[in-house]
């Protein structure tokens, strides 16, 4: 995830130092993302050239532990609107059972080969034939066609202070044809 995000506006703004960048976001990623290990909803592809980490309906990311790592490794100047934008995102979450897809990423260097695609084709499948939504919060205005390829939809934009643009999408299920 580290390659995958290493241009991303949101995680170069949050860490905006290469070291702290390489240091502090893999704990990011373990404490926003880790409960899909447990939930054993975390997928990868070619010896993890690519990774998609989605919490099934019910769960979320572990809240107390996003805040000790972003109050451990931000620069205390930028964490109030860090945390404004967190609590924003928490408004767009969907009340209803939905699936969330907290982080996926596809290294620099295998993008364009379908990874990201065949990362979300197996819940994006499971939210069809169940009948339940699909969300996402994508931080990096070039991912957004990619998504809406994928039947999600920009509900909004949140963007607090010196925070870069975050837009978070909804996929409602698909019908099969």
């Amino acid at each position: 995830m580290v390659l995958a995000f290493s241009r991303d506006p949101s995680a170069r703004w949050m860490y905006p130092n290469p070291y702290h960048y390489l240091t502090h976001f893999p704990r990011f990623v373990q404490a926003f993302g880790g409960n899909a290990f447990a939930q054993e909803t975390a997928y990868w592809i070619d010896g993890y050239a690519g990774a998609a980490l989605w919490f099934p309906p019910g769960v979320e990311p572990d809240a107390d532990s996003v805040i000790d790592v972003l109050e451990q490794t931000t620069a205390e100047s930028e964490q109030a609107d860090l945390f404004a934008v967190f609590e924003l995102m928490g408004h767009y979450h969907p009340d209803q059972p939905h699936w969330y897809l907290s982080i996926i990423g596809v290294k620099p260097t295998q993008q364009g080969k379908g990874y990201g695609s065949a990362l979300m084709q197996p819940v994006l499948m499971q939210c069809d034939r169940d009948r339940i939504p699909a969300y996402l919060e994508s931080s990096n205005p070039a991912n957004i066609r990619f998504y809406e390829r994928h039947g999600f939809e920009v509900l909004g934009t949140i963007q607090v202070g010196s925070s870069p643009p975050i837009f978070p999408m909804l996929r409602h299920p698909q019908s099969r044809t």
